[in-house]
């Protein structure tokens, strides 16, 4: 298909243009005209763009790009690489990063939650990225912290006691630490996001409510993979996941 077509249809899908967000959403860095094979991925690292020029992608799909508000926008160092080597290969770069954490079926937080067995009740946070609900079954906070490390494969940070029941539920996945007071004053038992801050530390131990640090990127590794699978099964194209093994 044509790539105007890809990034048109994706534009469309998140409701990109709903967003203020930190970084331009959309063809970052453009290539061939023709996307037969995308490649997914979580951070357009050197790694990745590597593995995914390596298996013949014609674009790669991602959930953090490039052209960060607070960055240096010089195209040099690490930057002038990762650019230099999609320009040479011809391979487009599609980034997409609130629209992603927020979409109801492929966003970020729509697949954690599905994959935890949580129940949406409703949004909160910036622009209503983040979600509470309900655990379908009640659960100690030391089960469901096991039920996220053998899911995620990330062992999480847990700040709370490990036997009371956890039946409320709040996450947003990355960097989401700073919508747990906002998760508190919900009513919920405990909180999951990816990262956590020492402020968080003694809002839990002070509240009661637990907090769950399951990593950055073991976070979010689930709804550019579900939005790669959709528009392959969409328009026929071949899609391929790939993942960078980072401790975070």
């Amino acid at each position: 298909m044509r790539l105007t077509e890809l990034r048109d249809y994706i534009e469309s899908e998140l409701a990109v243009s709903r967003f203020r967000d930190y970084c331009p959403n959309g063809l970052q860095v453009e290539g061939r005209a023709e996307v037969r094979r995308i490649a997914s991925g979580v951070t357009a690292s050197q790694a990745v763009l590597e593995a995914a020029t390596a298996w013949g992608a014609d674009a790669i799909l991602v959930h953090h790009g490039y052209f960060w508000r607070s960055e240096d926008a010089a195209i040099s160092g690490i930057k002038k690489r990762r650019v230099a080597h999609l320009l040479k290969h011809d391979v487009s770069l599609l980034a997409y990063h609130l629209p992603l954490d927020a979409h109801p079926e492929f966003g970020n937080n729509a697949q954690l939650g599905e994959m935890l067995g949580f129940i949406e009740k409703g949004r909160f946070g910036e622009q209503d990225i983040a979600m509470h609900g309900v655990l379908e079954h009640p659960q100690t906070l030391q089960q469901l912290a096991q039920l996220v490390q053998h899911t995620l494969q990330r062992a999480p940070q847990v700040i709370g006691y490990a036997n009371p029941n956890i039946a409320r539920i709040a996450w947003c996945s990355g960097g989401g630490q700073g919508y747990f007071e906002q998760a508190v004053a919900l009513g919920v038992d405990a909180f999951l996001t990816g990262e956590i801050s020492e402020q968080n530390v003694h809002v839990a131990q002070e509240t009661g409510v637990a907090f769950i640090a399951a990593g950055h990127h073991a976070t979010e590794r689930y709804g550019v993979q579900a939005l790669g699978e959709h528009l392959a099964e969409r328009f026929g194209l071949e899609h391929r996941f790939f993942d960078q093994d980072i401790p975070v």
